[in-house]
């Protein structure tokens, strides 16, 4: 998983699993200057409630509109 990948993919959807957040906790030591404030705005996001902790629901590939 990519921090930057992960906090597009937030942002898009306006949801973070916990799956995820405890990958963000998990390699928090390991991320550089840019990823800790990713993560940081990330955190925000969550406070501020633009993002929610819950699922997402696939879409069907295979799926026209």
């Amino acid at each position: 998983m990519n921090l930057g990948t992960l906090f597009l993919k937030s942002i898009s959807t306006g949801v973070i699993t916990s799956e995820e957040m405890a990958w963000v906790t998990k390699h928090q030591p390991d991320f550089s200057r840019v990823e800790e404030a990713t993560a940081l705005k990330l955190g925000r996001f969550l406070d501020q409630g633009l993002i929610q902790l819950g699922c997402r629901i696939g879409v069907s590939k295979s799926s026209t509109t």
